[in-house]
């Protein structure tokens, strides 16, 4: 079945969405969930000859017969802990659909991270049982468990790198997944869910982001903000109204929410369009081809900034309030006392960033806005060229147009994310002369990514 007829299902039985919530029994499962793992930990399938290949699986859980379609990498290394992907698929989907991509093939497998992973990743398409995922009596979670342990007493996994994504239906399974088993997932992704699969538990802290559109006719926005906010407070974030983009603008913005405890991020990305996994900016339907969407970098990137390391939850501090730092200021390197500063005092779109003796000057002011932008000469923002992702992208000044690659986050340890590719304005080289180019690179806390507002 392509992954557009399987949509139009997804759309067709909303009612049976609806139904399947008042059959999801809330309560523990029968076996007993696989417990917290240290970072790193060897699965007992480390370093051992596999015998699990790629392809369809059967196993026996809960009494009944159950399938699974299992990626391997292509290089596997038994002696290489691997992160461990779970990709639910929508109400009438099937596990072959999420696991081919559907129309959109490889590009789009396990909902486009299965290419983005580089064989750096172990997937699992499940099968749900009538092509869904009610889990009566906690069955689903039961059913999770015995793959893991299937899997992981076979290959080496990375047990603090274990993650879980879905839409629709595949959504509700996966915030099932983050109320009942959060010291077992690092991280889920829920595209367009609601709690369809119950939330047994759901107390604890868990890294979580929530993708969902405005004009959902299927489950509304207000069920994946409910989702949402759980987690915000699960894991201490300071409340919100995160921006969401307006009607008709066909865009989309991602917000990550702030004062969180340290390793349990939560992220918003709100889109305008419908009930669909992969929106297109700029595009109105719901079935554009995947591998074009703008999610698939995003939940990439949320789930890839994590180490292999398991947070141990802390309480969320106390702050005494110093002053609020001013809207506008300057941005000085840690690196080189040097500000950030528009090349020539340009004001035309493509100037480039760089760092410069400070100097007060209109080129080195920022003005941070409440949508997550710094900008300069009032209408121009920061922006990474071309919306880039990948290291050493240049970042430039460009009219402001409310696209993600212009959204930065201001970190309390003086970083500063660039939202659309999750990764720090950076200092090229390490430089500290006049004139040395800023970038993007990937977070690593040295000084030439610490900026200090002035």
């Amino acid at each position: 079945m392509s992954r557009h007829r399987s949509l139009l299902t997804a759309l067709a039985t909303t009612a049976l969405l609806v139904l399947a919530t008042a059959h999801t029994a809330l309560g523990q499962s029968a076996t007993r969930p696989m417990g917290k793992e240290s970072a790193l930990a060897p699965t007992a399938g480390c370093g051992k000859a596999p015998t699990l290949r790629s392809g369809s699986q059967s196993i026996t859980s809960n009494g009944k017969n159950r399938s699974f379609i299992l990626r391997i990498p292509d290089n596997y290394n038994n002696a290489t802990p691997y992160r461990l992907i779970f990709g639910f698929h929508w109400n009438g989907g099937t596990a072959n659909d999420v696991d081919s991509g559907g129309t959109s093939g490889y590009p789009w497998s396990y909902y486009g991270l299965r290419a983005l992973s580089n064989n750096t990743a172990i997937f699992v398409a499940p099968q749900g049982l009538g092509n869904g995922w009610a889990n009566s009596g906690g069955e689903d979670l039961t059913f999770v468990d015995d793959m893991m342990r299937r899997i992981e007493a076979d290959l080496c996994v990375d047990t603090a790198q274990r993650f879980s994504l879905g839409f629709s239906y595949g959504g509700g399974m996966s915030y099932a997944l983050a109320c009942a088993r959060p010291t077992v997932f690092r991280a889920v992704a829920v595209y367009s869910g609601g709690q369809l699969s119950g939330c047994s538990g759901g107390t604890e802290p868990i890294a979580y982001i929530g993708l969902h559109g405005l004009r959902d006719p299927v489950l509304n926005i207000s069920a994946g903000r409910s989702l949402r906010d759980r987690f915000v407070r699960n894991n201490g974030c300071a409340a919100q109204n995160p921006p969401e983009p307006a009607q008709g603008s066909l865009t989309h913005v991602v917000t990550y929410y702030s004062g969180c405890r340290a390793g349990y991020p939560v992220a918003w990305a709100a889109f305008d369009a419908g009930h669909t996994p992969g929106p297109v900016d700029g595009r109105s339907g719901d079935f554009e081809p995947g591998e074009n969407s703008w999610t698939r970098p995003v939940v990439w990137n949320f789930f890839t900034q994590f180490g292999g390391t398991t947070p141990t939850p802390t309480p969320t501090p106390t702050i005494t309030p110093t002053g609020n730092p001013p809207a506008t200021s300057t941005l000085r390197s840690a690196a080189s006392n040097r500000c950030l500063d528009v090349n020539g005092a340009s004001q035309a779109n493509g100037a480039l960033a760089q760092i410069w003796d400070c100097n007060g000057q209109a080129n080195q002011q920022w003005t941070t806005t409440s949508s997550g932008e710094l900008r300069v000469y009032g209408g121009k923002c920061l922006d990474v060229n071309g919306a880039g992702t990948a290291d050493g992208t240049a970042v430039l000044i460009w009219d402001c147009n409310g696209q993600n690659n212009q959204k930065w986050r201001l970190n309390s340890d003086g970083s500063i994310t660039a939202i659309g590719a999750n990764k720090c304005l950076d200092v090229s080289g390490s430089g500290t002369a006049n004139g040395t180019k800023v970038h993007i690179w990937t977070c690593h806390g040295g000084t030439n990514q610490r900026w200090t507002r002035v």
